[in-house]
């Protein structure tokens, strides 16, 4: 009889390395640190300090960043809670983690109102969509309490609220079929550009960020935690990196020429822009994939810059990611007063860069200290974060396995034992 040789390939159910691991990786943070940076910066009307942003280099902005590691974190956070005490505790913790975003949304939207109330400006009750607001409260909260009417710039809350409020179910999916899951997401995502598929708002139009599109980049973040060991081989290689840069250079020499007529023929830009940023275009998805792969491969998880102060600001900011895009809002809406007349004045334009940056580091700072006192003083750990942190235990316990996983474990452990 010939010795079994051990199988590398994942069964159904098994746990994902990923969430037997005890690392942070800083990366993830440090990413989602600069989108929020960089989506304050483009909140900012006429920002000239938004030249820093990715914006205007490509097809794709901050948004895709976030929604991606955003995946990640939940597929991350999730996974090991259901790894430590099964499928009630992940379920109760991503819906809290829901209700949490859920208020916060609903925090946000009384904020602007305050905001736009305390500087009397028509023309900002106008920009920021709180003039219903004021002229109809009771239905205006009404459709905001059942995610249907958003200020300006809140747009990308409601979408994670249902992102985690849904996400237990994707998981098991997940789980044991990854890449039918990826498949169906990416389905539903070419259904929605074939038949135009959107989500109603209030008082009109639909949502901005289409859930029924934008969902394949939570689903793609989570399926690299849980699948994407297989796909590193391709990812990491060099014809991958090679259209990858050419991709990006071609996005950019279109994003940068395209008010310009002598670069490009007019009927060129007429057919690509302006990218359908709403229902995910596929040009912006294709850049965000390039990206993310040209920055795999520049960025090892142990490279020394990533302990730059700069880069640590970063991560503070990303390790907070709820309360600083909410304060990112804010300060971006308080750009917009009339006291400051950003529109013509670049000076004025990159000071308020500058501080809205420093004051969202400055807060992010604060709450890690305060985090860190309330860990000392209190039996929750620092594990009850998005991701959590190391020296934690992620073996499953026998009563939370669940019968098919402990089926499945039986059954391999009996295949790797030598034969009789």
């Amino acid at each position: 009889m010939h010795d079994r040789t051990h199988c590398s390939k994942r069964l159904i159910g098994e746990t994902p390395p990923e969430f037997r691991s005890t690392g942070r990786d800083p990366r993830i943070d440090i990413c989602r640190g600069i989108a929020l940076w960089w989506i304050f910066l483009d909140h900012i009307p006429n920002n000239v300090g938004s030249w820093l942003t990715l914006r205007n280099y490509g097809f794709c902005d901050a948004a895709e960043i976030f929604m991606f590691i955003s995946g990640v974190t939940c597929a991350l956070a999730y996974g090991r809670a259901y790894q430590r005490e099964g499928w009630r505790h992940m379920i109760d913790r991503s819906l809290r983690r829901g209700w949490d975003i859920y208020a916060a949304f609903l925090l946000l939207t009384l904020a602007c109102a305050i905001l736009v109330y305390v500087a009397g400006s028509d023309r900002l009750a106008d920009a920021s969509n709180t003039r219903i607001l004021f002229e109809h409260p009771g239905a205006t909260l009404a459709h905001a309490a059942v995610l249907q009417y958003r200020p300006v710039n809140t747009d990308v809350l409601p979408v994670f609220v249902i992102c985690h409020v849904l996400f237990a179910p994707l998981l098991w999916l997940l789980l044991r079929a990854p890449n039918m899951t990826l498949g169906l997401s990416t389905l539903l995502y070419a259904l929605v550009h074939i038949f135009g598929w959107r989500v109603p708002a209030w008082p009109d139009s639909a949502w901005f960020f289409n859930p029924l599109a934008w969902q394949l980049l939570i689903v793609l973040g989570a399926w690299s935690v849980i699948e994407g060991q297989r796909a590193r081989r391709w990812v990491t290689s060099r014809p991958a990196l090679v259209l990858s840069i050419l991709y990006l250079a071609f996005s950019l020499v279109l994003a940068l020429g395209q008010g310009s007529k002598s670069l490009l023929p007019q009927t060129l830009t007429d057919l690509l822009f302006p990218l359908d940023k709403s229902n995910l275009s596929p040009l912006r998805l294709l850049h965000f994939l390039a990206l993310a792969i040209v920055a795999l491969q520049l960025v090892p998880q142990g490279w020394r810059g990533l302990s730059a102060p700069l880069l640590r600001s970063a991560r503070s900011c990303g390790e907070n990611s709820l309360p600083i895009f909410c304060l990112g809002v804010l300060l971006a809406l308080v750009s917009q007063f009339d006291l400051f007349d950003v529109s013509n004045r670049p000076s004025i334009q990159i000071a308020l860069s500058v501080a809205g940056v420093m004051v969202m580091i400055v807060f992010a700072m604060l709450l890690n200290a305060l985090g860190t006192r309330g860990d000392r003083q209190s039996p929750v750990s620092a594990s009850d974060r998005d991701i959590p942190s190391a020296g934690a235990n992620w073996e499953v316990p026998t009563a939370h396995a669940g019968p098919l996983l402990v089926r499945l474990r039986t059954r391999a452990a009996s295949a790797s034992a030598p034969p009789s």
